[in-house]
Formats: C-alpha cells, structure tokens, sequence
C-alpha cells in the first residue's frame, strides 16, 4: 500500500502546469512570427481561450479541475488544445474492474479512492506540411500503487524523413541521461500503442510513450517524465518553423483532411485517456478536445 504521497502529488501537479504555461507561450510566438506564406496576412495571430474544468462527485463534493486552453482558426494552428487538470475521487465499478484487469489491484473495491493529475496536447495545424503532433505527461495515485504515463508523437500527413529524424533525436537525447535503454524501450512502445488495428497502420510516425511506469523511485521517475515533457518543444517547434512558410494545394488539403480521419478514429475507439476521462466524468469538450476540427473519409 501506498502513503497519500501529498508533496508528490502538489509537486507533479505544479509541473504540469508550469509545462502548459511553456508550450502555451510557445504556440503563440509561433503566431507572432508567422510573417511568410499561407495565412501569414491573416487578420491576427491567434490566441488561446481559456476555461476552468471542475468536476463533483455523485454526491456533490469537489473532485477537483482544471484549465482547458484551445487556440481555433489561428496563422499557423488550426485547433490546437493544452489541457492540464488534477482531479480525484472514487472510481466507479467499470473504471475499477479495468484497473484491476490491467493493474492487478485487488484492494481496489475496498478503497477505490484515485488521484490524477496530467497534461494533454493535441495540435492540428493549418498547413498540410506541418505535421500534427500529440503529447501528454500524467501520475496516477490510488492507495494500492501508484505510476506515471505519457509521451509524445507525430503525425504528419506528408511526411519528411528529416523531420521524423529530428523529433526522435530530441526525444532520445532528452531520455538518455536516464539510462541507454529508455529511448529503444519508450520508442517501440509508442510503435506499439499508437498503432489502428482496423487500418492494420501507426497513426503517425511513432515518437515516445510509456504507461504505468513505476520502478519504486519517485523522484527518478519522475525527473524521467519532466524530461519526456522538455522534449516536447525543441523537438516540434523547429519543424514549425521550417514547414509553415511552404504553400500547399487542395490536394494536400485533402490529404490532409483524410490523415485527420485516423487521428479521430483512433481516439475514440483505442486512446485509453479518452476512454478514463469518460468514465470519470470529466468535462467532455476538455476530453474530447484533441478531434480535429475538420476531417474526411474516402
């Protein structure tokens, strides 16, 4: 069993939200600058809108929040999302037996009391050539163990070698001071998680992921997961940057548009965040917030 791990807990939370502040004030230079090319002459960069999330218990009681941060229509990102939330209580009879399937937590029904605290991103741009991008960090606490989760990956629909390149180099020499074999371990993982069964196909074209890690070690797992969180912008930015600038034609737009179709098949039907944050009764639109605006099938 667990202690309630109360300073680790506030710990993980502040990051994740010192991590949103980080990317949120980089998406928006990146509207700033976006003096070439297509919607360059845009009325005004874009901007994030931001809402409180709060969630209540069955019996009324405060089960914790969050901030859901979405920037739509702007230069350079068409929708892009940055959630981050803390949220507690007890797990409902579905969200339990899934654990204790998957975790192996016996003692779950006798004290199903849980605790979560994460950051989510998902970002679809407006230029074909730039690739959408997924990204999210969380801890997990119950009384019977606790673990963090969480990753990054890209998901071009035009896709360019160097560019899949640089975002698994960052990531690798981001994991390597944690030891050789995360960034191959972490690696496969995400190959392996982000993979459509029906379409017998990756989504994207792979980055990093892990779940339920947990080596007893607070702190080194949890240095392990900032870093997989500090990867994030000098691996995707710089693509950005080098893509925005590019014109595209309608049939990369719909290229594009049908690339998205997968991004939205696979969170419905397999992304296990979408699945918990229904089940425990988050707010919808913040856990619904990585579908694209657009998409279309063949």
């Amino acid at each position: 069993m667990t202690t309630d791990f109360d300073t680790e807990k506030a710990t993980a939370s502040a990051w994740f939200r010192t991590l949103r502040d980080r990317i949120v004030a980089a998406f928006e230079a990146l509207e700033d600058s976006h003096g070439e090319g297509p919607l360059s002459d845009a009325a005004a960069p874009g901007r994030f809108e931001v809402s409180e999330t709060r969630r209540a218990s069955d019996d009324g009681s405060d089960a914790g929040g969050g901030l859901m941060s979405v920037m739509r229509g702007g230069r350079v990102f068409e929708k892009v999302g940055v959630n981050v939330s803390t949220v507690y209580g007890q797990l409902g009879e579905r969200a339990q037996a899934a654990m204790m399937a998957r975790k192996g937590l016996p003692g779950m029904k006798d004290d199903p009391r849980f605790w979560a605290s994460g950051i989510s991103l998902v970002a679809h741009m407006q230029n074909p050539h730039v690739p959408a991008v997924h990204m999210n960090t969380r801890m997990f606490w119950t009384p019977h163990a606790w673990w963090f989760g969480g990753g990054s990956d890209l998901n071009p629909c035009i896709e360019y070698d160097e560019d899949t390149a640089h975002f698994h180099g960052v990531q690798k020499a981001h994991l390597d001071p944690h030891g050789a074999a995360h960034y191959p371990r972490l690696k496969d993982w995400a190959d392996e998680y982000f993979y459509i069964p029906h379409r017998h196909r990756a989504r994207g074209v792979g980055g990093i992921f892990m779940d339920d890690y947990c080596t007893d070690d607070w702190p080194a797992d949890f240095a392990l997961t900032q870093d997989i969180g500090r990867a994030f912008v000098p691996a995707f930015v710089p693509l950005v940057e080098k893509r925005r600038g590019q014109s595209f034609t309608e049939a990369d737009r719909d290229t594009q548009l049908i690339h998205r179709g997968l991004y939205a098949e696979y969170n419905l039907v397999y992304d296990r965040g979408t699945k918990f944050g229904l089940e425990t009764g988050h707010d919808a639109n913040a856990v619904l917030m990585s579908l694209p605006p657009l998409a279309k099938w063949p």
